[in-house]
């Protein structure tokens, strides 16, 4: 069995048991990204001295010295997180030629692991879209059919995962951001509690709703990359003191008595057929494994969007205001002041950047910020009380990730609503702050990905990874991979 079928805790116990050097492991994810990349376009860069870090980890390996828990595991992390002598662009011409003059936390807590950070993911624009087609580098393929969207805005983290370009990815969550494509793309990922990860280094979209999580093949990898990048950060204001246990711990007990919460309002209008179908599905799985599942109500969640779409532009206007040609970023010539802001700012950023900049600053804007920011910070300080409430019932909350299956690439660009609706029932968690995770679940008929989203109280991100690992005990469909070479759809 070749690496790039293993998961990445099976890959590490061979690197540990000497059956693998790291620089074979690492050699081989370069040369699947050398052969693959160029159609899929998941990666925007490849890392020059991965090659030259596992030499290093193999030699100190052979030395007897002590390794870290990740030691020769390559990552690859989305272009938004900050790596050190390394361009981060968020996806942007802004950014183009920004290279940061140091690592995120979670990056420098991957690095003392002894990970190898592979190469940069390609993402929408400043991490805002659902489909990875706003990046300045070209949109993204679903390796599941190509002329699809792999979702966004980690679509690049979400296509190399599944395209086996990369064992494991770091991918970041403003509104679904890890969840969308990970549904998209027929793989796990995990977006955790508001703090429980240090978003120092991250740049920044909206910096009350920003979460940075792994993007994996199954629970178990992502409970394994959480024991590594949760935690306590002094140089994050926002980062929890809340105390990290083991991650892996617990994933092997059973389900007997865990109270799964339905919202059927979920599984009814707008919801995609063949969806609601395979989610309920899942929900006997769920049945069999022993949880308790109980109806409940989230009635806000209906005004989610709403709330979203005001709130993230707004804190997005305010983020992206750095981004003036003065010090670091793109500028354009000019023969004042007034005009190099202007045309930096035009010819910097992208058309969906431009148009969440001056919604957000309408909303902020003298007599309209009551009527918007303020009405809409209102609707999620309910939309969390509804969790709260939810919460005293029951343990998690089941639903689906996305209200269809990955649409095709250029379908919604001219139509935004239909766009940001893809995002419907994951920014719930973002505007309330709790962990979520999606999974796959049994394909289309047409064999494209579907997800599942379990939702759980703040910093229980341990009973979310073991009701989703007990799933994928019970299930397959994690373990599917898209043909090679990858298909269209029509």
């Amino acid at each position: 069995m070749t690496l790039s079928a293993l998961n990445a805790d099976v890959i590490v116990d061979q690197l540990n048991a000497g059956e693998v050097t790291a620089t074979d492991c690492v050699q081989h994810f370069l040369d699947r990204i050398q052969v693959h990349n160029a159609e899929l376009n998941a990666f925007i860069r490849v890392s020059e001295s991965a090659l030259e870090q596992a030499q290093a980890i193999d030699q100190r390996r052979k030395a007897g010295e002590s390794l870290g828990c990740l030691a020769g595991l390559p990552i690859a992390i989305k272009d938004g997180i900050c790596v050190s002598g390394q361009p981060t662009t968020a996806g942007s011409k802004m950014l183009e030629n920004f290279s940061p003059p140091y690592d995120a936390t979670i990056v420098e807590r991957l690095k003392s692991a002894d990970a190898i950070i592979i190469g940069k993911t390609n993402m929408d624009e400043f991490a805002m879209g659902s489909s990875t087609e706003n990046s300045f580098f070209g949109p993204t393929n679903n390796p599941w059919a190509t002329n699809r969207v792999p979702g966004g805005s980690s679509g690049g983290s979400a296509a190399c995962v599944a395209a086996r370009l990369a064992p494991v990815a770091i991918g970041s969550d403003t509104g679904g951001s890890i969840r969308q494509p990970a549904s998209f793309c027929g793989i796990t990922g995990l977006k955790p509690t508001y703090g429980r990860v240090s978003r120092y280094g991250l740049i920044a979209f909206a910096s009350s709703l920003d979460q940075i999580g792994p993007m994996t093949r199954t629970a178990k990898e992502s409970a394994l990359l959480m024991s590594v990048i949760a935690g306590f950060d002094p140089r994050d204001s926002t980062s929890s003191k809340e105390q990290v246990s083991d991650f892996l711990t617990g994933l092997e007990t059973p389900l007997a008595g865990l109270r799964i919460g339905v919202c059927r309002d979920h599984l009814n209008e707008g919801l995609d057929v063949e969806v609601k179908t395979k989610i309920n599905d899942a929900i006997s799985v769920f049945k069999q494994l022993g949880a308790n599942i109980e109806e409940i109500e989230l009635p806000q969640t209906k005004s989610a969007i709403a709330a979203y779409y005001i709130i993230a532009p707004c804190e997005a206007s305010s983020n992206l205001a750095r981004y003036d040609g003065v010090r670091y970023t793109f500028r354009a010539q000019a023969n004042d002041l007034e005009e190099m802001y202007r045309n930096t700012r035009g010819q910097g950023f992208g058309d969906e950047v431009k148009q969440r900049i001056m919604l957000g600053t309408y909303a902020l804007s003298s007599g309209y910020y009551e009527a918007y920011y303020l009405k809409a910070s209102k609707v999620r300080r309910m939309i969390k009380q509804d969790y709260d409430e939810a919460f005293k019932k029951v343990d998690l909350i089941l639903g689906p990730t996305t209200p269809t299956p990955a649409f095709k690439l250029g379908q919604h660009t001219r139509d935004p609503l239909a766009m940001y609706l893809a995002d419907i029932y994951t920014v719930s968690a973002n505007l309330a702050g709790i962990p979520a995770i999606s999974v796959p679940v049994e394909p289309s008929s047409t064999g494209l990905p579907i997800g599942l989203q379990l939702q759980g109280r703040a910093f229980e991100e341990n009973t979310l990874l073991r009701a989703a690992h007990q799933f994928q005990n019970e299930t397959l469909w994690h373990t599917a991979s898209p043909s090679e070479p990858w298909r269209t759809q029509s």
